[in-house]
């Protein structure tokens, strides 16, 4: 699609949240729109209390909220205010879209996608929802009722959507992700790796995973009798924990972050990956092609992570430890994969096969096409 001039002032709801694993899709999507249309001004849309009122300020972008959350799977006293917090996000999400008049409505997941995506598409403006999981929340299958077409990024998902709206798109990836190798050098240079040996990059997601970082912490004696490289993210809540014991293991190489800006040169920087396996952080490991061993979290609605990082492990193109495995096996598996050069070669191989590197355009074009 060529770009698009206009006298008119296109104007793009986009409600996405909750995890980076939905607000990096969103602005990926805004920025693909951006480079296709001459004139456009973005609202977005998350909720009150969660990373997103952060996240999308500071990429240059204005974000309202809504006062939302999911259901709590244990017993709660913070259920008895689900129904007051939807009827709530309701009322808000329909003054929004009366207010703004947007031409177009763009939802990534997220407990404010749903009452802004409803809303909007109730008001008649065209809608869209990008779903990025194999296995789909609630709130998504709710809402392909009511908007005009779904991307998604995995095989056999007619069975949650139908065929008529369904369109295979991949998801969309960070830029600065997608130019990575690149950065080697300055990926290097960061993190103060030293080239003799091998590094593995450890990442919980971006608020960190307690069982990934115990299990790190428990073997981390492994990292320095390997001679190995260690760029661990932790997480805000596990960083003083494993600050403690990088120091007592006192090797350069073997540092701890509580969240890593840069990830596009951390990646650079790596050999090897470890990973939760939310399904943006599988579409941008797919288009860095390094060998990674995927630890699926247990703590997400219908076991999605698990489901995601079996559909790798089914074409050979990742390794997967069970969450309650992770402290036994873990580091053993990681060690072993550090020493058979051929595994390595065959997983990386395996994982470049599955990359999907125009995503974010291809969602922006179909999205441009609703608009009459």
């Amino acid at each position: 699609m060529q770009r698009i001039e206009s006298m008119k002032k296109l104007k793009v709801i986009i409600s996405g949240g909750g995890t980076g694993g939905h607000i990096f899709p969103a602005l990926a999507i805004a920025k693909a729109i951006e480079k296709k249309v001459d004139k456009v001004e973005f609202l977005f849309v998350g909720a009150e209390d969660r990373m997103e009122m952060e996240k999308i300020p500071a990429a240059g972008y204005k974000i309202v909220g809504l006062w939302i959350s999911g259901l709590q799977r244990n017993l709660s006293r913070r259920n008895l205010l689900f129904p007051f917090k939807v009827v709530s996000s309701l009322i808000k999400a329909r003054k929004i879209i009366k207010q703004f008049k947007p031409d177009l409505a763009i939802g990534t997941g997220g407990y404010a996608s749903g009452p802004l995506l409803f809303a909007a598409a109730n008001n008649g403006v065209p809608s869209l929802i990008q779903e990025q999981n194999s296995y789909p929340g609630i709130t998504n299958k709710i809402l392909a009722k009511y908007v005009q077409k779904v991307c998604v990024a995995y095989d056999n998902m007619e069975r949650f959507f139908g065929n008529e709206k369904l369109i295979i798109t991949g998801n969309p990836i960070r830029e600065d992700i997608l130019s990575f190798d690149t950065k080697v050098k300055e990926g290097r240079k960061l993190f103060n790796i030293d080239v003799s040996k091998p590094t593995v990059l450890v990442v919980g997601g971006s608020l960190g995973a307690r069982t990934i970082n115990n299990a790190i912490a428990e073997n981390i004696a492994d990292f320095k009798t390997a001679n190995v490289n260690l760029i661990w993210q932790t997480g805000i809540s596990f960083q003083d924990q494993a600050k403690e014991i990088t120091n007592k293991v006192g090797v350069d190489g073997i540092q701890a972050y509580p969240f890593i800006k840069d990830m596009d040169l951390a990646y650079a920087a790596a050999d090897i990956i470890v990973s939760r396996a939310g399904a943006i952080a599988i579409s941008e490991l797919c288009c860095v092609g390094k060998p990674i061993i995927l630890v699926p979290s247990p703590n997400v609605s219908e076991n999605h992570q698990y489901k995601n990082a079996q559909s790798l492990v089914n074409k050979n193109a990742a390794l997967l430890v069970k969450d309650r495995d992770a402290s036994r096996k873990l580091v053993l598996i990681l060690l072993e994969l550090l020493s058979d050069s051929s595994k390595q070669e065959k997983l990386s191989d395996n994982i470049k096969k599955l990359a999907v590197k125009d995503a974010a355009d291809r969602i922006a074009e179909i999205a441009l096409g609703l608009i009459k």
